[in-house]
């Protein structure tokens, strides 16, 4: 494909922030780059990568019974995609800056599609897990080439702060019907359809690249070492939590991958505070702000992400219902998100980031505990219309809290906070997942499992939420970071 290979440099000038042009210093005639062109194929990459975060968890039922395994395995088919998206994203906007936004977007999206195949025809759970946790490092590559690709095309702020609004949406959209979408294929034809989804969204999205000018590249240093520190560490905390629950707290094993998810953290402090470009800046966590946005991101995304994977498992396992009834029960809290999320922008805009972000996460609070009068025999619409207000606190909070650090920290390392937090929130989706999961594996005590995972659900949105009320400042402005 045109896209992967490298242009030549003799007859082509690149600028920084438009696309190549020939030595005249018009377009450049081998291909032309159409702004909606552009905004088509990142929305397609940005909605794909959300709806594979949350369209899994209404099919694993099916998979459990296609595929045999136990619960650990299913929470792998969901955090193996989780794990590696949160551990490469820190890196992935270096990667995409040193060879082109264009072929990183290409070199994701081509290994994300061919992923999803494999997971499609996937003939056991080693295979599935495998291929679901090469779909996340694809997809963490994908989304800061896609944004690139999005700032590089529309020169005038104005088009860009749109054209990125319209991205976001299509995340949050992707997000919310995901549940539906799930349901539906898995029951009208097989948990595999989920994952052949991608197929056709892939073949299209590459396409479109072929109509795209390639990207300019710039030297940007790759941290090997700060990089494989992050993987370790991530993938030894959602073993242990994982395995915690199956074989135990105090087994070999479990204790062995907390100790090397400790020793790569260190590793990682160590190697940042010493590098002259360091993939994180560690200063950036003295700024209070950033620190509360972190742990409110977690929060958010531990509740919102642990609630999809619990009531997926509660009204299939518990109730026995089909895979689109199960979709279908999303319904009422996926209508309502996109709409919130501009609401909560507008308020913060009269009254800062902290009101939006401390009302969403009380709302998703009370939620929450309203759960815990959940049964075996409670009547299926109370599970629906509690999860209302956990999607729309959560939707309420998540535009200003993303607008908060952004404002927080200095221009030039605004990529690099956006990056931490996108981190952040999906290590909160990854562990939630693993320890929820853990809690209920034991289908004889689920309902003890279940109201222990959202008793922990309260007492973290509490802590964010007080956290958020009494420390963001009331009226955002830069700080050093």
């Amino acid at each position: 494909m045109a896209i992967l290979t490298r242009p030549a440099r003799t007859d082509r000038t690149r600028t920084p922030d438009g696309p190549a042009t020939d030595p005249s210093g018009g377009p450049s005639a081998a291909r032309s780059t159409s702004p909606t062109t552009v905004l088509a194929a990142a929305l397609l990459a940005f909605f794909v990568i959300s709806l594979d975060g949350s369209v899994v968890n209404v099919a694993l039922p099916a998979i459990s019974h296609s595929l045999g395994g136990t619960m650990a395995d299913l929470q792998w088919i969901v955090d193996g995609y989780t794990l590696m998206f949160a551990a490469f994203m820190l890196s992935a906007g270096t990667f995409s800056d040193r060879i082109g936004a264009s072929r990183a977007y290409a070199w994701g999206l081509a290994s994300f599609t061919v992923a999803s195949l494999a997971c499609g025809i996937a003939p056991n759970l080693g295979t599935l897990i495998g291929a679901r946790m090469v779909q996340g490092g694809a997809a963490a590559l994908m989304v800061p080439a896609s944004l690139a690709l999005i700032r590089q095309t529309y020169t005038d702020p104005g088009k860009r702060a749109r054209a990125i609004a319209i991205w976001t949406a299509a995340g949050s959209v992707a997000v919310a019907v995901g549940p539906v979408i799930g349901g539906m294929l898995t029951s009208g034809l097989s948990w595999r359809a989920v994952f052949y989804l991608n197929l056709p969204v892939g073949a299209l999205g590459l396409a479109l690249l072929t109509r795209i000018t390639p990207s300019p590249r710039r030297s940007a240093p790759v941290d090997l070492v700060g990089q494989l520190s992050v993987v370790a560490s991530l993938a030894g905390l959602t073993y242990a939590v994982i395995e915690g629950g199956r074989a135990g707290w105090t087994s070999g094993d479990v204790l062995g991958t907390l100790a090397l998810a400790a020793v790569a953290i260190a590793v990682f402090v160590v190697t940042q505070s010493r590098r002259e470009q360091p993939m994180v800046p560690l200063s950036i966590f003295k700024n209070r702000t950033v620190l509360v946005c972190l742990a409110a991101g977690f929060t958010i995304n531990a509740v919102f992400y642990g609630a999809i994977f619990l009531l997926g498992m509660y009204f299939q396992q518990v109730r026995g219902a089909s895979p689109v009834s199960t979709g279908a029960m999303f319904i009422p809290m996926c209508a309502l998100i996109s709409i919130v999320n501009m609401a909560g922008v507008k308020l913060a805009a009269r009254k800062g980031a902290w009101v939006p972000m401390t009302i969403g996460q009380l709302v998703m609070t009370a939620g929450s505990l309203l759960m815990l009068t959940v049964t075996s025999s409670t009547s299926y619409w109370i599970p629906v219309l509690l999860l209302v207000p956990i999607g729309l606190g959560g939707g309420f909070a998540v535009p200003s809290l993303t607008a908060a650090i952004l404002e927080n920290v200095d221009g030039e390392r605004a990529g690099t906070a956006a990056a931490v937090l996108n981190t952040f929130r999906q290590v909160g989706s990854c562990i939630a997942v693993a320890a929820f999961g853990a809690l209920i594996a034991d289908t004889g005590h689920f309902q003890r499992g279940f109201d222990t995972s959202f008793v922990a659900c309260v007492v973290m949105l509490l802590v964010t939420a007080v956290g958020t009320a009494v420390l963001l400042p009331r009226v955002t402005k830069k700080a050093d970071a």
